[in-house]
């Protein structure tokens, strides 16, 4: 095997857990915005938790974190919340959920 090729796979590798990284990041800040929306719309329970899986299964589905941000923001509208402060909290979100994952949890 020449320096090319341990080079590619090692760009490979790197590739392939950046990716990883980023989905289990996305899905879990997903969970926790779906979470703090669902407490916005009053959402307890079962319908609080079937919200907060919507969001992490829709990504799964291709959905970008544009669509989701538009989706939340929808949902809020009628409670006065700004599409911008949804996107202050999944911003919150999704650093707590680096963290999180970086941390091992």
């Amino acid at each position: 095997m020449t320096t090319f090729d341990k080079r590619e796979q090692g760009f490979e590798a790197k590739f392939i857990h950046d990716e990883e990284l980023r989905f289990k990041v996305v899905a879990r800040c997903n969970k926790m915005l779906g979470n703090w929306a669902a407490g916005q719309l009053g959402l307890t329970g079962d319908a609080a938790a079937d919200y907060a899986n919507e969001l992490v299964t829709a990504n799964l589905a291709n959905q970008t974190s544009d669509d989701t941000l538009r989706k939340v923001a929808n949902d809020l509208a009628s409670k006065s919340i700004s599409k911008q402060q949804v996107a202050l909290k999944m911003d919150e979100f999704f650093h707590v959920a680096l963290a999180q994952i970086e941390s091992g949890h």
